[in-house]
């Protein structure tokens, strides 16, 4: 799969969603993303959510005689049940599924560790940086099935591969938003007016900016595929921060403040001050550029769940092998490979790579290059790497960062 369809309607431009909607207002994108069309069945999903290295949540929903489906269809989405909802976490087993209530949902995170093609339909969110990109997670539910009304701090494009599922989006939510008490999940009542409601057939496409109130009701036996889009906060990186720091010798000397006569047991706004005025400075330096571009680079670059480790055991000769008969290399997008251009002095263009949150030192020119293209979702040939040694293929392979795509 070399290049996608930009999962936008024809009418609007990557610049123009990003103005005019991205994290404003939702899109509906009709046949946005068609790829998702039977590539799962709900089984795929089932079997996976009870694999021990899968990262799932079964949400059970005991209903009450006036439903959730009964209050949709009455135009009074408001009244729906005040039901008692369950959470198990993985690891999950057979005997978890057994006796379910009518109204029950499975999610499962990271889907891109488990199909690498999956994780190339983030090139059809291109307009996205990469380091946005957090993760897909899949919703099946049979008929009636739904995560309750709620909001998520994120953007997410909810994109529709098995099934149909009702859609309703109300008001921006904010932190005075009530959640119904005694419930382990984050769901709500009021959605205020609606101001969209549509069912998405497969390879239908939603985008719902952070913090507004949706409601997804399952039709029939449906798969919902989330594409996260997630930016770090700020504690993560103030963490990161001092994490970097720690290698610089010169911030562990103590500093040097002016002193004036005062009470012994007194710490004035002055000395305060004065360390704040040392904290700043170091920060607008060149070493504090460089300290914060390497904070936010680790931050971003690394993976929300942990990475499996390939199955497959190549060896360098049947990667050439594999290679010569027209097999390709492309970026793993269950990991996060990225790179940075900026050094403390832009003029300088300095180049570094970074891979699930660590700085990827010792490459040279070639490699770089390689990995950037790589990182920018190029998809690369035998021609491509006749000037990177087979050995370090193989341990980019190894390391997950890359994925070797087989003809059909």
């Amino acid at each position: 799969m070399s290049s996608l369809k930009l999962c936008l309607p024809d009418s609007i431009t990557p610049e123009q969603f990003l103005s005019d909607y991205w994290q404003k207002k939702p899109l509906l994108i009709r046949q946005g993303l068609p790829q998702l069309i039977a590539m799962f069945e709900p089984d795929d999903i089932l079997n996976l959510a009870l694999d021990e290295d899968a990262t799932a949540r079964l949400l059970t929903q005991q209903a009450s005689p006036s439903s959730a489906s009964t209050s949709l269809k009455n135009g009074d989405p408001d009244k729906e049940n005040h039901a008692q909802w369950q959470v198990k976490k993985s690891p999950l087993s057979p005997a978890d599924f057994d006796g379910l209530p009518e109204q029950w949902t499975v999610l499962v995170q990271n889907l891109e560790q488990w199909s690498p093609e999956l994780g190339q339909l983030w090139q059809a969110f291109d307009f996205i940086p990469q380091w946005q990109r957090d993760d897909i997670m899949v919703s099946y539910a049979p008929k009636g099935g739904s995560v309750g009304k709620h909001y998520d701090d994120y953007d997410v494009f909810l994109a529709q591969g098995y099934g149909s599922r009702r859609w309703q989006l109300g008001k921006f939510c904010d932190e005075h938003t009530e959640f119904v008490e005694g419930e382990p999940i984050r769901i709500f009542d009021d959605m205020g007016e609606m101001i969209f409601d549509e069912i998405l057939a497969a390879g239908d496409v939603l985008y719902v900016p952070p913090k507004l109130a949706h409601f997804g009701l399952a039709e029939d036996d449906c798969l919902t595929f989330s594409f996260g889009c997630r930016r770090p906060n700020l504690m993560q990186i103030i963490d990161s921060l001092a994490d970097v720091a720690t290698n610089d010798s010169k911030l562990f000397i103590p500093m040097l403040l002016p002193q004036t006569v005062q009470a012994s047991g007194e710490l004035q706004a002055a000395s305060i001050e004065a360390i704040t005025a040392q904290l700043l400075q170091l920060l607008q330096s060149d070493l504090g550029a460089d300290i914060i571009r390497q904070a936010v680079c680790e931050v971003v670059s690394k993976r929300q769940y942990d990475v499996l480790v390939p199955e497959e055991n190549l060896t360098t000769d049947e990667l050439i092998q594999a290679l010569a008969e027209g097999a390709t290399l492309q970026a793993d997008y269950s990991n996060r490979l990225l790179y940075n251009k900026a050094g403390a002095k832009p003029k300088n263009n300095l180049v570094t790579l970074y891979a699930n949150g660590q700085r990827l030192d010792g490459l040279d020119e070639t490699a770089t290059k390689l990995l950037m293209r790589l990182a920018d979702g190029e998809v690369i040939k035998e021609d491509d790497v006749n000037d990177v040694d087979a050995d370090e293929l193989m341990e980019w392979l190894d390391n997950g960062w890359i994925w070797l795509d087989y003809p059909e």
